[in-house]
């Protein structure tokens, strides 16, 4: 399960849905002839998919502490229905063999 890029299969591939579809969320919508559609897939290599509005050149600038973002990364902004509605199907931390964190 690496991240090798064959040319027979895409090097992202889509595996499911792990929200709510956006329609159910009340969350899919038109604007200048384009649909807009945030939404949160896992990947075939068990990583998250997230698609949603880039808002990195809005929030550039204001970065809390410790955070940065890469030349390759982007700031992606989704509703919270639509983490929420997701949240039964990504599993806590200590279920990955993440310890606890400490009060």
């Amino acid at each position: 399960m690496g991240y090798e890029n064959n040319l027979n299969q895409p090097r992202y591939a889509f595996k499911k849905r792990v929200s709510r579809p956006p329609s159910e969320l009340g969350l899919t919508f038109f604007l200048k002839g384009n649909i807009f559609c945030p939404d949160l897939w896992e990947s075939e290599t068990g990583d998250y998919l997230v698609i949603g509005r880039d808002v990195t050149k809005e929030v550039y600038g204001n970065l809390p502490s410790g955070a940065s973002v890469g030349p390759d990364e982007r700031v992606v902004l989704i509703p919270r229905s639509v983490l929420s509605s997701a949240k039964p199907d990504i599993p806590d931390a200590y279920q990955l063999g993440f310890p606890l964190k400490s009060e």
